[in-house]
């Protein structure tokens, strides 16, 4: 597809695509850069892995709350889960096997991670969610079909989100479960919008999985 995201620069980083075991697709929040989440690959002790983040046009994805019904925040969303894609091809394109590449995102990137991996289900490396949830006015867990065969899902965020609700990501969960991922869901208390130790510890370990 043509999009308003379709023209826009894939940034990298780590090791060379065609030297790699393995890569993460990372996605960028509202108003943020595919060269700000790249930055967080440096949390990761994890040799052989390329990190690859699409670029949103003017720096956001799409223009409403993902809470909001889905044609109000089209062309914006379709692009962008497309961007996804593509990265997760480029990855497999250079001969890395699908089950180690992880997608990960933060805020609207994490909601857009959500999405791609629960629309296209399969085995991937992992699927990390920090501070987001499925997109759409409602989710329902059962309109998601198909297996991510034991996929590692891990969801992070605050019981005080400003953007996300609690009970999107409880439904997000649910959602998962139903496509058979292993999921991990922890609710930090009192923490807001952003991303913890705990978390990066966390996704660390599964970047150092699909590596090894």
């Amino acid at each position: 597809m043509t999009g308003p995201h379709q023209d826009q620069p894939l940034v990298s980083a780590g090791a060379e695509l065609d030297e790699a075991d393995a890569a993460v697709v990372m996605v960028h929040g509202r108003g943020a850069t595919a060269r700000s989440i790249v930055a967080m690959a440096a949390e990761f002790d994890a040799d052989g892995v390329a990190y690859l983040a699409p670029q949103a046009a003017r720096n956001t994805w799409y223009p409403n709350s993902f809470l909001a019904p889905v044609e109000r925040n089209e062309p914006g969303r379709t692009s962008g889960l497309q961007a996804v894609e593509d990265a997760v091809g480029r990855a497999t394109d250079a001969g890395i096997p699908v089950e180690r590449v992880g997608v990960m995102g933060f805020s609207q990137g994490a909601c857009l991670a959500s999405e791609f991996v629960a629309r296209n289900p399969r085995r991937y490396g992992f699927l990390a969610a920090l501070s987001g949830g499925l997109i759409g006015e409602t989710v329902d867990p059962d309109a998601y079909e198909g297996s991510v065969e034991g996929t590692p899902v891990f969801l992070g965020c605050s019981d005080v989100d400003p953007h996300i609700p609690l009970e999107r990501v409880e439904a997000t969960t649910a959602a998962f479960e139903r496509l058979d991922g292993d999921v991990t869901e922890r609710i930090y208390e009192g923490m807001g919008h952003g991303v913890n130790e705990d978390e990066i510890e966390f996704v660390g370990g599964l970047v150092a999985d699909i590596a090894d």
